[in-house]
């Protein structure tokens, strides 16, 4: 069977009538029927005029927005495929800064102390934290002058250092870590505790030190030392705790009526302790005192006592007190030997207000 196909109708158009005067040739012309007759120029043919163009489509552009995305999408993954290649920790990076690129991680400082995220569990960012909290001590007396280090515990000048370092002193001066000095008094004396309260005169604003705990510290803990070690403000060594509560014995004062003994000690040899019923750097004398400390190998020398053990969030865990530094053969001292002691923070901090009363004095 074939399909019947129609033709396409033509169009009509009627003949084109005789000329007729007063009519201009070629102009379009209405019959009777209402249909509008347009000349063909001539050659016969009526040509209807063209139809309307049609209006062109103007393509819609492409939005903006999508052409940025997949530029940004080609960035993140160039970054992404980089950063693959350098390690997964980049990667992380890149990830976060892709879901959101508006935000940034600062450092934020660990609690109680000053030391930032970056530094934490450092030597350096523990340094950088704690030194403008430690100072260096140097007490004049009759028998000479000698050197020692503190700790700033209140911003108006309040610091702990060890009694022995201030004992029979009639003058006291104070070194900050920016340089400055001042002159200090005694506020109280513990030499049962071996400890002793100093303030500075007409300071303020000053750093203090996070004062931590003692308690929790381990064998092993990492820990750094901060003194003046032969008047070396600021010397910075660090080590780990070797042992805990020590009985560590140190003389108590220096004996007054005794002018002759007090001149035959020399500061540059460390304090007399006994240990292990061994006695080093020089005799302990009759006035003595036995306290439980922290044994640490971070290297300490004369000057450093009273100075700061510190754990590594920055927080002082002990105040070093007793050093053994061996005499050469010339008879000065040969350097530490890592064996070192500082009485723990919780006893300083249990003896602060019996401190500021006038303690033993």
């Amino acid at each position: 069977m074939t399909d019947h196909q129609e033709q396409p109708q033509q169009p009509y158009y009627p003949p084109r009538p005789p000329y007729e005067p007063g009519r201009t040739p070629y102009e379009p012309f209405t019959t009777e029927h209402g249909t509008t007759i347009w000349p063909s120029g001539g050659h016969g043919g009526h040509v209807p005029p063209p139809a309307d163009p049609a209006p062109t489509a103007t393509a819609a552009p492409v939005p903006g927005p999508r052409r940025r995305a997949r530029r940004g999408v080609g960035l993140v993954a160039a970054v992404a495929i980089a950063a693959a290649a350098v390690g997964g920790g980049t990667a992380t990076l890149v990830q976060r800064l892709a879901a959101d690129p508006a935000t940034t991680s600062a450092s934020a400082p660990v609690a109680g102390t000053n030391v930032a995220a970056r530094g934490t569990g450092t030597v350096a960012g523990v340094a950088e934290a704690v030194s403008p909290s430690i100072v260096e001590i140097s007490a004049a007396s009759n028998s000479g002058k000698s050197t020692g280090s503190g700790v700033i515990v209140t911003a108006d000048g309040e610091i702990v250092t060890n009694n022995h370092v201030i004992s029979g002193a009639s003058e006291i001066t104070v070194r900050l870590d920016d340089g400055s000095t001042y002159p200090a008094e005694v506020v109280g004396t513990d030499p049962d505790k071996d400890l002793a309260l100093i303030k500075l005169k007409g300071a303020s604003g000053l750093k203090a030190a996070s004062l931590g705990s003692s308690k929790d510290v381990k064998v092993g803990d990492e820990v750094v030392a901060i003194g003046s070690p032969e008047g070396l403000t600021g010397t910075v060594t660090s080590g780990i705790v070797s042992a805990l509560d020590r009985d560590v014995t140190v003389a108590k004062d220096e004996d007054q009526g005794q002018g002759q003994e007090r001149q035959q000690y020399d500061p540059r040899q460390g304090w007399p302790f006994e240990f292990g019923g061994q006695q080093f750097n020089g005799d302990t004398g009759s006035s003595k005192t036995t306290y439980k400390a922290l044994q640490t190998d971070a290297s300490l020398n004369p000057g450093n006592s009273g100075g700061a053990l510190i754990n590594m969030n920055g927080e002082i865990i002990g105040i070093n007190s007793a050093m053994y530094a061996p005499s050469s053969s010339n008879g000065s001292t040969a350097g530490s030997v890592g064996l070192g002691f500082a009485i723990p923070i919780d006893t300083v901090k249990a003896d602060l207000d019996g401190l500021r009363s006038g303690g033993d004095n």
